[in-house]
């Protein structure tokens, strides 16, 4: 009686949540993480810019900003504000 419940109900249960297991893991492995955005404690939101020179994100008051060519540009550094200057 005991061997066949466990032939008939708990192996193909086992079977699966294996197979769930592994299919769940698979497929998720595809998906694209979803982008975070972070809010200061003050709950307003900050706008990021890219520097481009080195790739840092900063804020706009934090950033040094320069317009170049009628494009406003953000800087993390005076440092990578000349190296832009130089090109």
């Amino acid at each position: 009686m005991l061997s066949a419940f466990i032939r008939e109900f708990l192996i193909p249960l086992l079977v699966f949540l294996v197979l769930r297991s592994l299919l769940r893991g698979f497929f998720t492995s595809f998906r694209r993480p979803a982008p975070r955005t972070t809010s200061p404690p003050g709950g307003n939101r900050v706008t990021l810019h890219k520097d481009p020179v080195c790739g840092v994100y900063i804020s706009a008051d934090t950033g040094i900003a320069r317009t170049f060519g009628g494009e406003t540009v953000y800087f993390c550094s005076p440092e990578c504000r000349d190296k832009y200057r130089a090109r």
